[in-house]
C-alpha cells in the first residue's frame, strides 16, 4: 500500500487531471476514508497549492482556475508513452513545422530517464521500422493547426490563405468540420463557404487562419475522416474506372482502401452473412492505370472490367506476360531486358 506522502501526490494527480472530483470518488481511488482525503487536501494547501471545495450535491475538490502546476512528474511508463508518441510523430510527418520543438521535447525527457528505461527506449527504436517518412517541410504551421483545431471545436468559421497544388493561391472562408491524419500528412475537412461545397484542404498549404465571427451547425453524416477517405476516392483524376468484383467486404478492402475506392455495398437479406463472398461494384479514380492490373492479379478474386478498354487492354498485357514467363523452361537462356 502506498505511504501517505505517495497518495498526496496520487491526489495531486487526480486533481491535475481537471474537473470536479468527489469526496466518495478520491477516497476510492486513493484506498482511504473520507476524513483522511480531507487530511491529504489539507496538506496540499499547506504546499501552497491551491485546491479548493466545490460545495453541493456534486461538490467535491478541484485546483482553483489558472494555477501554474509544478513540474511535470512523469513514471518511467507515462515517459516512454511520450516519446515514442514524439518520434512515431516525426518518424511519420505528422508533426509541427517547429521541427526542433519535437528534439528539444524528447531530449528534456531522456535525460531525466533512469538508465535502465533509455536503454529500453533505444532497444524499441532500433527495433521499429517505418512505411515512409516525410520532409519536416510538409507538416502544418503549430499556429494554423491550432487555430483550425479551435475553429473545428467552437463552430466558428476561420478565413485561410490556401495554395493548390498547381499554384494557384486564394483566400477562402472555411466551415471546419474536423481534421484528419492519413498517410503521413495533417487534412482538414469542411465546406467552403464561397461555393457552398464541401472541400479537403492539406494543412501544410494553408499560410495563414484566422477566426471570424460568427458560428454554423455541424452537419449530419459521416465523419470528417470518412468524409476525406471518400473525396479521395471521388477526386477529379484523368480516368473512371468501373469494377465487378466477386469477393468478400474485406477482402476486396485490404487490396482497395476506401481512400482509393468506393465500394457498393448491398445490403444483405435476412439470414445473410455480411461476409458471404458476392458481386460488389467497385469504382475509382486514377490518374494513370498501370498499376492496377497488378493489383487486381493480387486480389486473386474473379472481376470484371466494365471500363476503360484501355484497363482492359492492360490486364490481358499482364496476363500475357505472366504466361510467357510461366511457359519458359528453367534452363532456357534468359531474355534481354532493355
Amino acid at each position: 500500500m502506498p505511504r501517505p506522502t505517495a497518495r498526496v501526490l496520487i491526489l495531486l494527480e487526480l486533481l491535475q487531471s481537471g474537473g470536479t472530483r468527489t469526496v466518495a470518488e478520491l477516497a476510492d481511488r486513493l484506498g482511504v476514508e473520507g476524513r483522511t482525503v480531507r487530511r491529504y487536501v489539507d496538506q496540499l494547501i499547506d504546499l501552497d497549492v491551491p485546491v479548493e471545495s466545490v460545495r453541493g450535491r456534486y461538490g467535491g475538490y478541484r485546483l482553483a482556475p489558472g494555477y501554474r502546476l509544478p513540474p511535470l512528474m512523469l513514471s518511467d511508463d507515462e515517459a516512454l508513452a511520450v516519446l515514442l508518441g514524439l518520434v512515431a510523430g516525426r518518424r511519420a510527418g505528422l508533426t509541427t513545422a517547429e521541427h526542433t520543438a519535437s528534439e528539444t521535447a524528447s531530449a528534456k525527457i531522456r535525460r531525466v530517464l533512469p538508465k535502465r528505461i533509455a536503454r529500453r527506449l533505444d532497444t524499441l527504436l532500433e527495433a521499429l521500422a517505418f512505411t515512409d517518412r516525410l520532409d519536416h517541410s510538409d507538416a502544418p504551421d503549430a499556429g494554423v493547426l491550432l487555430t483550425v483545431a479551435d475553429a473545428v471545436r467552437h463552430r466558428r468559421p476561420v478565413s485561410i490563405r490556401y495554395t493548390d497544388r498547381d499554384g494557384r493561391r486564394s483566400e477562402r472562408t472555411l466551415h471546419a468540420y474536423g481534421i484528419v491524419a492519413h498517410a503521413g500528412r495533417w487534412y482538414v475537412t469542411g465546406k467552403d463557404a464561397r461555393i457552398d461545397e464541401d472541400r479537403t484542404f492539406r494543412l501544410d498549404r494553408i499560410a495563414d487562419a484566422r477566426t471570424l465571427p460568427g458560428s454554423f451547425e455541424a452537419p449530419v453524416g459521416p465523419g470528417a475522416a470518412q468524409r476525406l477517405l471518400s473525396g479521395f476516392a471521388t477526386a477529379e483524376y484523368r480516368h473512371e474506372v468501373t469494377l465487378r468484383i466477386h469477393g468478400t467486404v474485406e477482402q476486396i478492402r485490404a487490396h482497395l482502401p476506401a481512400g482509393v475506392a468506393s465500394l457498393e455495398e448491398y445490403a444483405p437479406v435476412t439470414g445473410e452473412d455480411r461476409a458471404t463472398e458476392r458481386w460488389l461494384r467497385v469504382e475509382l479514380r486514377a490518374e494513370r492505370l498501370d498499376w492496377l492490373p497488378a493489383v487486381l492479379a493480387s486480389l486473386d478474386r474473379p472481376f470484371v472490367v466494365e471500363r476503360p478498354d484501355e484497363l482492359r487492354h492492360l490486364v490481358i498485357a499482364l496476363a500475357d506476360r505472366l504466361t510467357s514467363c510461366a511457359r519458359r523452361p528453367p534452363d532456357s537462356e534468359e531474355p534481354r531486358v532493355s
